[in-house]
């Protein structure tokens, strides 16, 4: 195994995916610490489903560390809509970007799966042994198929080069600056951030929302996520600690979310409820006793992060 992986100040790291939530809360972090080596490039330059381009700019750039934070993702509506497009695009990602980090001996690689690929009625909180004892929420589950056969390749890649090189873990629901904020394709808390900015903007009486407002739902900053991240490249672990959930340990319903949102965009309005819309599994808390046992703990107060976000989409988006 390699052991103890020392991150340096000049350690080549590749984000990929740089302009996304996660992606660009890693470059923040090397910016305001001052790493010299960051290596990103726009998808018009790099196209990771690309077997040759992906294989070229390893080649040519030889990465020693690479954050995988690129793939496609979606809320309810594009996973139902365009189940294809999401397994076939993050397998060829996967694949391409596995092999190309093998054949060009980069020391570590953190890959993203995601909650989704647990089972849809599972006891809670979710640890990493509950994986595949039951189905995934129907709507997401090409991409829950993806992400979870990432995760077996990263392992079954250190089994048999018998060295923790690909390191697969579990966030859950992300949010923070650069968040996607488009309706048709964002997730629960930006979306929810826009539809009270809108409402408010345009003094509407109600904002209508999907489903029953009862699932509840865990959410994780982006900088806390990076923290864990940067913690395992330098961690050596086993391929028994694999996956890893990165989780703040509490949840939330979508209706208390939508409430602190509310309040914090100071919309009067009242918030209706179609219940002909899917509410999604209805809860996803993840056990994060094994992050925590490698001395790792979220530094983000949900209120502080929500209030920053909600700014973020004042200042870049409304």
């Amino acid at each position: 195994n390699i052991m103890g992986f020392k991150l340096k100040k000049d350690t080549k790291i590749y984000v990929a995916g740089h302009k996304g939530l996660i992606g660009s809360a890693f470059i923040r972090f090397f910016k305001e610490n001052q790493f010299t080596n960051i290596i990103t490039r726009d998808r018009a330059r790099l196209e990771l489903t690309s077997k040759n381009d992906t294989y070229e700019f390893f080649h040519k750039n030889q990465p020693e560390v690479v954050i995988l934070a690129a793939g496609r993702v979606g809320g309810i509506v594009q996973n139902k809509d365009f189940p294809a497009d999401f397994i076939r695009e993050n397998l060829s990602i996967q694949l391409n970007v596995f092999n190309a980090a093998q054949e060009y001996d980069v020391k570590r690689v953190i890959f993203f799966g995601s909650s989704c690929m647990y089972p849809r009625d599972t006891s809670q909180p979710m640890n990493e042994n509950q994986l595949c004892t039951g189905h995934p929420e129907p709507t997401s589950i090409a991409y829950a198929s993806a992400k979870y056969a990432g995760v077996q390749m990263c392992q079954a890649i250190n089994r048999q080069n018998n060295s923790v090189v690909l390191i697969p873990v579990i966030p859950n629901s992300a949010y923070g600056p650069n968040d996607n904020f488009d309706l048709s394709s964002s997730h629960v808390l930006s979306a929810l951030i826009r539809r009270f900015y809108e409402g408010k903007k345009h003094n509407k009486s109600s904002v209508t929302l999907w489903g029953t407002g009862s699932p509840r739902r865990e959410f994780i900053y982006a900088d806390d996520i990076v923290s864990a991240c940067l913690m395992l490249v330098e961690a050596s672990l086993d391929d028994e600690d694999l996956p890893i959930n990165i989780g703040v340990g509490s949840d939330i319903s979508i209706k208390e979310l939508a409430e602190k949102i509310r309040h914090i965009v100071g919309y009067s309005g009242t918030i209706e409820w179609d219940t002909s819309k899917p509410d999604g599994a209805p809860r996803k808390l993840l056990d994060n006793s094994r992050i925590k046992s490698i001395g790792w703990k979220s530094q983000t107060d949900f209120d502080t992060g929500l209030e920053s976000t909600c700014q973020w989409y004042l200042d870049n988006i409304a």
